[in-house]
């Protein structure tokens, strides 16, 4: 009789936004004239810029041509798009990160689920929290967390490192070696960030322990204040502790179109094997590439008239952001984020926990945000609501929020 992975089942409940999605539909299915605005999940609602639907365009019409056809993608990427990563992402900023060292894929998400099969099982890892639950789930599929106290709700195996209020939401090194480091700078969810120096000291304290650090900057493209890193390869050594997640979800409103890609440089290795051949190993066999389509979309990214468009697309959610974190803070809410990040992290009111907030906002507002506790136990007590709605409804939204009193 076939067997089951049993470490499915240790994990409680549903994926968190799962849990928000059926609440809200059911909220939604008694109270069908209610207009309910959503600043929860983290998706864009503004239309693909005009240079990507180009993009698009021609691509489509290459593809309707024998002559201009495309089958299978190579297995890390078309060289065209890894080319434009290159030069763009990282030469421009000083990195040394070379074509050949990014692997195209369909987002983010994905690749920090699956970057985990490349370690072995017994690595430790160390997570911030509150966190993005998919690098806790994934390694709890993994059997590589431990037993879950669901008292603390925590796991055993995982090393936690507070992101708090007092230390300006941004994790200090453990004390137990970890041996798999996840960071997230612009933070989801707190959208707090780190200085360069912030930085450097994690890459030298992964160097000086032996740790990897898994590093995921699907949010950059929201960094407005100078002394923020954009990639943890601005730092001297990231090349031999580091690897770097991105995504076109945020910067370029690819949720709904999937493309991203994983850096893995050449110089990181587990004793004498390069972890890049390791990824290479399992992105081609268990990947077919993000399509030829996306792909050439992706690369009017980096165009000229791509740029200006997306940086008027970036502008236009932090403004969002701008007048989420303002009204909160003139309706006496403790509120941070917003700046360099599409998210805005604030304190529950009075003794209510995330979950209770969450009800009072649907119920009373019809405002839909996502509770810090989904995001680990340092997330009870606060709440994260995103920039990614339009203007009307954002102001609307706070508006709402402000009558409550």
């Amino acid at each position: 009789m076939f067997k089951i992975n049993e470490n499915y089942l240790k994990l409680p409940g549903s994926y968190l936004f799962s849990t928000i999605g059926k609440k809200v539909a059911a909220y939604q299915e008694k109270n069908p004239d209610r207009k309910i605005i959503r600043l929860g999940i983290g998706d864009v609602t503004q239309p693909l810029a005009p240079a990507v639907i180009e993009a698009l365009h021609n691509a489509v019409e290459e593809m309707g041509d024998s002559a201009t056809f495309h089958g299978y993608a190579p297995d890390l990427g078309y060289e065209f798009l890894r080319k434009a990563i290159a030069a763009n992402d990282y030469a421009q900023r000083g990195c040394d990160i070379q074509p050949d060292e990014i692997f195209v894929s369909d987002g983010a998400k994905c690749d920090s689920g699956n970057i985990q099969e490349i370690f072995s099982i017994d690595n430790k890892i160390a997570v911030c929290d509150p966190v993005y639950p998919v690098y806790v789930d994934t390694n709890v599929m993994a059997g590589r967390t431990g037993t879950y106290d669901p008292v603390k709700e925590t796991w055993s195996d995982v090393i936690y490192m507070p992101c708090t209020q007092e230390n300006g939401f941004v994790p200090e090194l453990p004390e137990a070696a970890p041996d798999i480091i996840y960071l997230c700078f612009p933070n989801n969810p707190t959208g707090s960030t780190i200085t360069k120096s912030g930085l450097q000291a994690w890459v030298d304290y992964a160097n000086r322990t032996g740790a990897v650090i898994i590093y995921d900057a699907a949010y950059e493209a929201y960094i407005s204040e100078k002394d923020v890193p954009h990639s943890i390869y601005e730092c001297e050594g990231a090349r031999t502790c580091a690897i770097e997640l991105r995504s076109f979800s945020k910067n370029a409103g690819f949720t709904g179109v999937r493309l991203g890609f994983t850096v893995v440089p050449r110089d990181l290795k587990a004793g004498d094997v390069p972890l890049h051949d390791l990824w290479a190993r399992r992105h081609g066999t268990k990947y077919n590439g993000a399509p030829y389509i996306v792909q050439r979309a992706g690369e009017a990214v980096y165009s000229d008239a791509g740029k200006a468009q997306l940086k008027e697309q970036v502008a236009y959610y932090m403004k969002n952001a701008k007048i989420i974190l303002e009204g909160l803070k003139k309706a006496g809410y403790s509120v941070s984020g917003g700046v360099n990040a599409p998210y805005i992290w604030l304190k529950t009111p009075g003794s209510m926990t995330s979950w209770e907030f969450f009800d009072h906002l649907l119920f009373k507002a019809g405002v839909v945000g996502t509770p810090g506790a989904g995001f680990g136990p340092s997330g009870e007590g606060y709440f994260r609501l995103t920039a990614f709605g339009s203007h009307e409804n954002t102001f609307e939204a706070i508006e709402r929020i402000k009558k409550l009193g």
